[in-house]
């Protein structure tokens, strides 16, 4: 068999593959192998009928579909290698007429990665971005650590902004009790905005024990279509008021809080810790700038299909943080006023950014003759499995399968970055 190459339009290529008579025959006989035992024949046991008796009772083509699996899984996988194509989605393909002992034809359509040329990805003019860290930056860095200190202490005093209350309380829309708007001691940060707009206002100056009503109406927008824009009664009893008390910023606090004797030292670390996150950061800008500078350089055409695929990855990423944050996809769609064709619609243009992205790293990747040691993806792998708890052997199978090719994709562009900003002319 050998692939004849037709044409090429866009992404889309068209080639065939010729088999001969002998090869479907072959392929007949190994369908038959491996599959007879699901036909039943009269007067024989099954997996025992002969070829010929299960063809003449079940018609002659009984076989030949999975005869044409078994000669397309080796097959087209070669062809695509000899004709030094990249698919990116599942071929499209349409036979000759298929008769026992005849050759025929496969002709297959497919989606490719796509081939350009890749511009203007040296000497990329960029400006610095300066990792500037100041005193203030690290009395805000010290005053949060305070803050994550702090002690929680029940106050004598009517409540203020900042306080924390434990509140009951008792919904009524019309003079009647709806449902969800009912609570017992229920914690409240009053000014954190959590509630309903206006109600935690309206707690400011309650002192403990006192009773209260509160006047609200639901937003327009609410999620309860039933108590959207309506005036809402609370009835409100406010149990305790607590407010926050923090340590004070001094060598005590330093050597509770961390493993320095004074609070010179802690400053001294923190300054220490911005900088090097600061750094980071933008470096990670600077690398954005020139990554975004070659993606306006290069107009490529992105196969539909790779942009399908990387909409269902972040549909599915977007489903996993849902549930994280105990939401179910229904219940979005529910509160967002959409449905899942609306949601992957917002998904297309970043998901064809990305894409794009990536087939920009790999051109200079492939320009550039980078290669990826052995021992680098094997310690990927490694990482990878520690991390998702996954056994060395199941590791090995995805090496071994060519499952892993991916991790050398991953590995092979984040190099490519590298080399982009090594190159890049940071003004």
């Amino acid at each position: 068999m050998k692939p004849t190459f037709i044409s090429k339009d866009k992404n889309e290529v068209r080639f065939s593959m010729e088999f001969s008579g002998e090869e479907f025959d072959g392929a007949i006989i190994g369908a038959y192998r491996a599959s007879k035992n699901k036909y039943t024949v009269p007067g024989f046991r099954k997996g025992k009928a002969p070829r010929k008796l299960i063809e003449s009772h079940y018609g002659e083509g009984v076989f030949f579909e999975d005869a044409i699996q078994q000669l397309l899984s080796k097959s087209y996988p070669n062809s695509l290698d000899e004709l030094g194509l990249e698919a990116v989605a599942q071929p499209r393909v349409e036979f000759s007429d298929l008769k026992q002992g005849e050759g025929f034809t496969v002709s297959v359509t497919v989606e490719v990665f796509p081939e350009f040329d890749l511009r203007d990805y040296k000497n990329v003019r960029i400006s610095r971005v300066e990792a500037e860290v100041t005193d203030e930056d690290v009395t805000s860095e010290l005053e949060a650590l305070q803050k994550r200190n702090a002690r929680i202490v029940v106050v004598d005093r009517p409540a203020k902004e900042g306080d924390m209350v434990l509140v009951d309380y008792e919904g009524y829309v019309d003079g009647e009790q709806f449902e969800g708007g009912t609570a017992e001691r229920q914690p409240l940060k009053l000014g954190s905005g959590t509630f309903i707009p206006g109600f935690e206002e309206q707690l400011v100056g309650a002192a403990a024990g006192e009773q209260r009503d509160v006047n609200v109406v639901f937003p327009v927008d609410y999620h309860s279509a039933d108590l959207a824009g309506r005036e809402a009664l609370f009835k409100c009893k406010v149990h305790e008021i607590k407010e926050e008390e923090l340590p004070e910023l001094n060598d005590d606090f330093a050597k509770d809080v961390s493993e320095y004797d004074t609070i010179e030292e802690l400053k001294d670390e923190t300054r220490e810790k911005l900088v090097k996150s600061r750094s980071v950061s933008a470096e990670n800008q600077m690398k954005n700038s020139v990554i975004e500078a070659i993606y306006n350089s290069n107009d490529i055409e992105i196969p539909t299909a790779m942009i399908d695929d990387e909409v269902l990855d972040m549909f599915d990423e977007f489903s996993q943080q849902l549930m994280y944050q105990g939401m179910t996809l229904e219940k979005y769609y529910e509160y967002a006023g959409k449905d899942e064709d609306a949601l992957r619609a917002e998904f297309w243009d970043d998901a064809k950014k990305r894409v794009k992205t990536r087939v920009l790293m790999l051109e200079v990747a492939k320009k550039e003759n980078i290669e990826v040691p052995q021992e680098e993806i094997e310690s990927e792998l490694s990482r990878i499995a520690t991390q998702y708890k996954i056994s060395p052997d199941k590791i090995r199978e995805m090496v071994d399968s060519g499952k892993a090719d991916f991790i050398e994709k991953d590995i092979k562009m984040k190099k490519a970055v590298e080399f982009v900003f090594e190159n890049a002319d940071i003004e």
